[in-house]
């Protein structure tokens, strides 16, 4: 009976340490990198760059891109301090956001003024040369451009000349229609 003890305690050290084998092996899909560290290089993924790029079609000319490539757009009711598209505008008009501590940054292409201002929601939005910026839920893909001219809402151009040039005149009136095409 002596003699079974110490194979019984081999046997629970062998069983525990097959167990925490099985465990320790596993790494995030960034590898061995914590969670919270982004793609983009050793930057907590909520302090990575949003990076604004540009694309380029025969009918729209050159504007600007959100990071998954879709058109952005500005408003003519916007200043630089405040977006008047909120509630059901916002969800029809999405605001291009950066969480807190991240900066948008500017790709080839894009040679404004990018930075944020804070929405009435408190989200941080992304401005280019002063205008915040906007996806449209119109668009089905990247390089759609169907929201140019829709409700005082333009395509953002990359030229550096002011976004939203070419836009209908401004409207200081937040933007709450039901009707995401009646603005």
């Amino acid at each position: 009976m002596a003699r079974r003890r110490p194979l019984v305690a081999l046997a629970l050290v062998l069983g525990l340490a097959t167990t925490g084998c099985s465990s320790a092996g596993s790494t995030s899909a960034l590898g061995s990198a914590p969670a919270t560290t982004s793609a983009l290089g050793s930057a907590p993924a909520s302090q990575a760059p949003v990076v604004v790029g540009t694309a380029t079609t025969p009918s729209a000319g050159t504007f600007l891109t959100a990071p998954n490539g879709m058109t952005l757009y500005v408003h003519a009711g916007d200043t630089a301090t405040t977006s008047t598209c909120t509630g059901t505008c916002a969800t029809s008009w999405p605001p291009l956001t950066v969480a807190a501590g991240a900066l948008p940054a500017a790709g080839t292409g894009a040679a404004g003024t990018l930075g944020t201002l804070t929405r009435a929601d408190g989200a941080r939005q992304v401005t280019y040369n002063g205008q915040p910026l906007y996806l449209w839920q119109g668009d089905a893909k990247a390089g759609d451009a169907t929201g140019d001219g829709v409700n005082g809402f333009a395509l953002a151009r990359a030229t550096g000349a002011p976004a939203g040039a070419g836009a209908p005149a401004r409207s200081s009136a937040p933007v709450t229609s039901e009707d995401p095409y009646s603005y």
